[in-house]
C-alpha cells in the first residue's frame, strides 16, 4: 500500500515538472506563430495571451501515470491490490475518453469546433466510461433512491460527464478560477481515493494536480507584457473537466462500509464539484429567461457577477475560491449527519439566495453610477 501511495507523490511531482518545462515552449512557440486568444467583448483580458495551456496537461499527466505504474510493478516486492488490477481496464478507456477530448479541445483552441460537435465528443467520451464497465449504478438515498438500473445509469453517467465537462469549461473565465476550483477538487478526490484503495484513480488525480499547479502559477501571476501569461483554452479545460467527471463517477462506487468518516457516498461525489455545476445550471436557466441561446457564452457567470460589483480579478478568485473551499468542508461536516437530499437542496437553496444577493447589489451600485454593469 505505502509504495502506491508514494507512487502517487511520484506521479504529481513528475507531472508538475514536465507541465513547468512544457509550458515555457508553447508559450515561445505560441507567440513566434502568434497563437493568441482573440479579443472581443467577452473577454477580460488585456494583450496578446496564448490560450494552448492545456497542451501541456495530456503529456504530463499520462507519462507520471504510466511511469509511476511502472515504477511500481517494475520495483514493488509485495502484492498487487486487487482494486488496481480492477481499475487498470477502467483506466485504459478513460485514456481512450482523454484522448478523444484532448484532441477536440486542440482543434477548438487553434480553428473552432462547433458547441454541437464538442457535446457529441462528450458524449462518445462518457460512453467509454460507461463500456469499460464504470457508471452511477447506486444514488444512496439522494431523493428516495437506491439501486439504479443499469440503462438509467448508463444514462446518467454519461449525463454526468458532458454536464461536468461543461461546467469547467464553461467556468474558465477569470486567471486561475478553473484550475483553482479544480485544485480543489482533485486535492479532496485524491485523499477521498487513497483512503478506500483506489490507487490508479488517485494517481491520475495525483499528475492532474501535478499539471495544473505550475499552469495555475503561469495564468495568474504571469504577463502578457513579457510573455509569461497564458490560459488553458478548451484543451485544458475538457481534459481536467472529463478526469473530475470520471473521479466523481468513480466515487459513487465506493461502498459506504469503506468510508470511515461516515459520509455520504453522493455528496462525497458531489460537493468537490458543487460550485462550478451550480453555476452552469444558473447560466442556463438566466439565457433562457432572457431569450438567448443557453449553449452560447455571454457574461452572466458568477466571476461576472464579481467583477461586476467592482471586484479586480485577484479578488473575485479568492472569494469564489475561498467560498468553494468552505461549502466542500461544510457538505463533508454534515453529511454524517444529514441526508444527501437535504444537503444538496441546501446547497442550491444558499447559491440562489447568494445569486440574488449579489444581483441586488450590482443593480443597487448600476443605480447609483447610472450604468449597466450587469445583464
Amino acid at each position: 500500500m505505502n509504495s502506491w501511495i508514494e507512487n502517487y507523490f511520484e506521479a504529481l511531482f513528475i507531472a508538475l515538472l514536465l507541465t513547468g518545462l512544457i509550458i515555457p515552449k508553447i508559450l515561445l512557440i505560441a507567440f513566434r506563430k502568434k497563437l493568441f486568444d482573440g479579443m472581443d467583448g467577452r473577454k477580460i483580458h488585456r494583450g496578446a495571451v496564448p490560450r494552448l495551456g492545456g497542451i501541456a496537461f495530456m503529456p504530463a499527466i499520462l507519462i507520471s501515470v504510466i511511469l509511476g505504474i511502472g515504477l511500481n510493478l517494475r520495483f514493488s516486492t509485495g502484492a498487487m491490490p486487487a482494486t488496481v488490477g480492477q481499475t487498470s481496464v477502467h483506466m485504459l478507456f478513460l485514456i481512450c475518453s482523454l484522448t478523444l477530448l484532448f484532441l477536440v479541445g486542440i482543434a477548438d483552441d487553434l480553428i473552432g469546433v462547433r458547441y454541437r460537435a464538442k457535446f457529441l465528443f462528450q458524449i462518445i467520451g462518457g460512453a467509454f466510461v460507461v463500456i469499460s464497465g464504470m457508471w452511477v449504478s447506486d444514488l444512496y438515498g439522494f431523493l428516495g433512491i437506491e439501486q439504479l438500473p443499469d440503462w438509467l445509469g448508463w444514462a446518467l453517467t454519461v449525463l454526468l460527464v458532458v454536464y461536468v465537462t461543461n461546467a469547467i469549461n464553461l467556468i474558465d473565465g477569470i486567471d486561475g478560477l478553473a484550475s483553482g476550483l479544480s485544485i480543489i477538487a482533485l486535492v479532496f478526490y485524491s485523499y477521498v481515493l487513497l483512503a478506500t484503495g483506489r490507487y490508479l484513480n488517485a494517481m491520475i488525480c495525483g499528475a492532474a494536480l501535478g499539471a495544473l499547479i505550475p499552469f495555475f502559477y503561469f495564468n495568474v501571476f504571469g504577463r502578457s507584457a513579457n510573455h509569461t501569461k497564458i490560459f488553458m483554452g478548451d484543451t485544458g479545460s475538457l481534459t481536467i473537466g472529463m478526469i473530475l467527471a470520471y473521479m466523481s463517477i468513480v466515487v459513487t462506487t465506493i461502498s459506504p462500509t469503506e468510508i470511515p468518516g461516515g459520509e455520504n457516498v453522493i455528496v462525497l461525489a458531489l460537493a468537490p464539484i458543487m460550485l462550478p455545476c451550480l453555476d452552469v445550471i444558473r447560466v442556463f436557466m438566466h439565457r433562457v429567461k432572457n431569450g438567448h441561446n443557453p449553449f452560447l457564452p455571454d457574461k452572466c457567470h458568477i466571476h461576472h457577477k464579481m467583477l461586476a460589483l467592482g471586484f479586480v480579478q485577484w479578488q473575485a478568485l479568492i472569494v469564489i475560491l475561498a467560498a468553494d473551499a468552505v461549502l466542500v468542508i461544510v457538505n463533508l461536516l454534515v453529511s454524517p449527519l444529514i441526508g444527501s437530499t437535504w444537503i444538496i437542496l441546501g446547497d442550491i437553496l444558499l447559491w440562489t439566495l447568494a445569486n440574488m444577493g449579489l444581483t441586488r447589489l450590482i443593480r443597487r451600485r448600476e443605480h447609483k453610477q447610472g450604468v449597466i454593469l450587469y445583464e
